[in-house]
């Protein structure tokens, strides 16, 4: 891995602020534990170990190169930061291996991180010409490429219309099938080209890059991010102390449907219709700390324009765990 600079230098954490304002009301006990989920260069824990000296983070990430930078990035805080190899989805798991199986602050900073996308021949970026490989973790998993040249022209166009927004996902799947057998993909420049011709010009006139709800929609299908995502918030809030609190920051509204979802679900009742009293198992088992979907800032989408898309959602568990059950 080329040193491309510090992990500080090159990752701006998304409404950081906010982020922290949230968690910290959670994390005064002495040894409180916080997991950072989806940990990438670590500039989120950074800022929460500095504001909540009481706590200490738990680190998932499954990047081994990204886990790296964090390590080097935070080994100033000795012991109060621990780094695990590990999908989001493990973190019920991995909290009972490492604490007590709960968690009072857990956070979620999804989808592909600035690391991920400024590595040029990890091949997530549709600007960069490299292999097609969009694995979060490059030590398993299908590719990119293997996507593209296996799927059948339905699979392609179901993934394409449901997973990047895709209007002309017939029209692409087709160019993408006709392409492969001339020859298997193997590069992203090549892909875009056969994206950008298979969009119609008018089109491409507003909306971004053509080849942008392409390349979302196969870095979806590659890490299984939206079965993965539901697992994981499911787990998160159901592995969360009373008092607990659990923040995530999304970037497509498939992600944000799911965390608006899970999160409503907790901070409604589920007393029937005509029963006099609430049973405390009927009891709504979270609190909403946000309304809605917060958003960044003008000024930090104008300094941070990765963040132009993130849409915060916030909660704080009320009841024991398994009251949700």
């Amino acid at each position: 891995m080329a040193s491309r600079g510090a992990p500080d230098s090159r990752h701006v954490p998304v409404l950081l602020d906010r982020v922290v304002d949230l968690l910290a009301p959670a994390l005064d006990a002495e040894g409180s534990v916080c997991v950072d989920a989806t940990l990438g260069m670590g500039g989120h824990t950074e800022a929460l170990l500095r504001r909540c000296p009481n706590a200490r983070v738990v680190g998932l990430d499954r990047d081994t190169e990204a886990i790296a930078l964090a390590q080097e990035r935070l080994a100033p805080f000795g012991d109060r930061f621990t780094a695990v190899h590990a999908v989001y989805d493990e973190v019920a798991d991995v909290l009972g291996q490492v604490a007590d199986g709960t968690a009072a602050g857990i956070l979620f900073d999804l989808g592909v991180s600035s690391f991920q996308l400024d590595e040029a021949d990890r091949g997530f970026a549709y600007r960069h010409d490299a292999p097609l490989d969009m694995r979060m973790d490059q030590m398993r998993g299908i590719t990119a490429a293997d996507v593209l040249n296996t799927y059948e022209h339905g699979d392609l166009a179901r993934i394409l219309k449901s997973y990047g927004e895709e209007r002309f996902a017939g029209r692409v799947a087709s160019a993408i099938v006709r392409e492969r057998e001339k020859e298997p993909f193997t590069t992203s420049a090549r892909l875009v080209e056969v994206v950008r011709a298979a969009v119609p010009a008018a089109s491409q006139r507003t909306g971004g890059h053509p080849a942008k709800r392409t390349f979302q929609a196969l870095r979806i299908e590659v890490n299984a991010e939206l079965d993965v995502w539901q697992r994981a918030v499911d787990a998160a809030i159901g592995a969360l102390a009373p008092g607990g609190r659990i923040v995530v920051l999304s970037y497509h509204s498939l992600e944000d449907r799911i965390t608006k979802r899970a999160l409503a679900a907790g901070a409604h009742s589920r007393t029937p219709a005509g029963m006099p009293v609430e049973r405390p198992e009927d009891a709504p088992y979270l609190r909403l700390l946000t309304r809605g979907a917060e958003i960044p800032s003008d000024a930090e989408q104008h300094t941070n324009p990765r963040s132009a898309s993130a849409r915060l959602r916030a909660a704080e568990r009320l009841s024991p765990k398994g009251a949700s059950a």
